[in-house]
């Protein structure tokens, strides 16, 4: 389709909905199902296990959800942009409370996993599609407000989860945890197919879908990421089953290149990563992902371990950055309408690394109020950083392709979440064990804290794992920086309208 088709469907955008507050409770809703299932089963993990067995592979509970969310993002993008917004949400939507209520029947933990799996195949619809209508339904001057919306809908979420998971377990019943979610869940779906209109639009008279690039993403994210967040843990880094599942995972590159050059209508087409604007915020919001990992992962154990906070004040500690991450997103509009998309997520960017980087600095044991005062500041920066990106990438695309663009930045941003997962866990554990003289893991010393046993010196190697980690992050908001210095053009080619 030519630029006057675009600009046609551009132009019909603000009559796509009708009743747009409904749709946008809606996009919250589905946005608040989301971010709780990936965190909402932690803290019930006792409670399953007791009922189902299965403890040595628990982990898997978590694993496959966001497994399978991040490998179908840019199958969802590209559909999206083929089908439309609202049959891909309501596709998606369906498979993710079918898969909630085959959770809550599961008779066993290889069930549960399985099912969790399905969960995730909605959930991938559901996280790029929302962020992609949230872009359609308001014009450049107003998506602020409804990405810090979705923005607090999801860090209240995500902190919420596990309070929320272990009240219903030890009140209810852990079945309740997956329950929940049809009741919600069918609001949302009954929402979008009552309010949400989207205009006529060519698809031509065969609108191709490239499954075998679909599969072939599938498989090659799959295998990948598979071998990040079982290395190391359910096997050695350098064993047989880590380099056979990297060695696949190769070879599966080549075969979606290979695939995705031949496909007429590619599921990664390559025009996400030839404009340097897509391409920069696509590396930009790896490094992200990849950053995040150290406050959301082992800023609770340096709390507990070597602050001696108990798990609800460490909770606190983490979650302050939800209060001013969607507070800063809100408020970046008037910064980067003055000083552009670039320069104000360089400078969220920048002003994150130099937190980061003060972490280990601070003094041991010292107080549970100057890692709190970080977060709550890295929060603000972090604000700053991602929205900027994530609306002017929107931005510079027109309708046909918003979905794919919204999907690669979100599958770029799981993908380092899941890579940085494996790389500090890594490095915590190799300072451990070169600080404590032997073949130690964080969580081995963290429960031998916990009950006790452990000695001071131990307590000093994990705040140094931690500081290790902190350096590592500002690494990678270094490295943000330097991609959007380099790689991203000083102004955002924005599309009129």
């Amino acid at each position: 389709m030519g630029s006057t088709s675009s600009a046609a469907r551009e132009s019909a955008r603000p009559a796509t909905t009708d009743r747009r507050g409904a749709v946008v409770a809606a996009l919250m809703l589905s946005m608040a199902l989301a971010a709780l299932d990936a965190t909402i089963v932690s803290t019930a993990v006792p409670q399953i296990v007791g009922d189902l067995g299965g403890f040595s592979v628990f982990s898997w509970l978590f694993s496959g959800y966001l497994l399978a969310v991040t490998v179908t993002l840019p199958v969802y993008g590209k559909l999206s942009d083929t089908f439309g917004r609202k049959p891909v949400l309501v596709a998606g939507s369906v498979v993710f409370l079918v898969g909630s209520l085959l959770c809550a029947l599961a008779w066993n933990m290889g069930a549960l996993i399985a099912f969790r799996v399905v969960q995730g195949l909605g959930g991938g619809a559901l996280q790029g599609t929302v962020q992609t209508l949230a872009a359609d339904l308001y014009p450049l001057k107003d998506r602020p407000k409804i990405q810090s919306k979705l923005s607090t809908v999801w860090a209240v979420s995500a902190v919420a989860g596990p309070g929320l998971g272990g009240v219903l377990a030890a009140y209810a019943d852990w079945r309740w945890i997956f329950l929940v979610n049809l009741p919600v869940g069918a609001v949302a779906l009954w929402l979008i197919v009552r309010h949400l209109h989207e205009p006529e639009r060519e698809t031509g008279p065969h609108a191709r879908v490239d499954w075998a690039g679909a599969l072939a993403v599938f498989a090659c994210g799959g295998v990948l990421l598979t071998a990040l967040v079982q290395g190391g843990v359910a096997w050695p880094w350098l064993s047989a089953p880590s380099l056979a599942l990297f060695a696949a995972g190769l070879a599966l590159v080549a075969v979606v290149v290979l695939v995705e050059r031949r496909a007429a209508e590619p599921i990664i087409p390559g025009w996400v990563w030839r404009r340097r604007t897509i391409a920069a915020v696509n590396l930009a919001l790896g490094a992200l992902g990849l950053l995040m990992v150290a406050p959301a992962v082992f800023l609770p154990t340096y709390a507990q371990s070597v602050l001696g906070l108990a798990p609800v004040a460490a909770g606190f500690v983490l979650s302050v950055w939800t209060l001013s991450w969607p507070v800063s997103a809100a408020l970046s509009q008037h910064v980067y309408r003055r000083i552009g998309f670039r320069n104000t997520a360089m400078l969220g960017i920048g002003a994150a690394a130099l937190i980061l980087f003060a972490f280990p600095f601070l003094p041991y044991p010292g107080q549970a109020w100057q890692p709190t005062l970080l977060m709550l500041l890295l929060g603000a920066a972090l604000g700053l950083f991602q929205l900027p990106l994530i609306v002017g990438v929107q931005s510079t695309v027109g309708w046909a392709e918003r979905g794919t663009t919204t999907a690669s930045v979100l599958f770029c941003r799981q993908t380092g979440q899941t890579i940085g997962a494996a790389v500090f866990g890594a490095v915590a554990n190799g300072v451990l064990a070169a600080r404590l003289g032997g073949a130690s893991d964080l969580d081995s010393v963290t429960r031998a804290l916990n009950s006790g046993t452990a000695p001071e010196a131990t307590r000093r190697a994990i705040a140094d794992a931690v500081h290790a980690v902190y350096l590592g992050a500002a690494c990678a908001a270094a490295l943000a920086f330097l991609v959007l210095l380099v790689l991203a053009p000083r102004r955002f080619p924005v599309l009129e309208g």
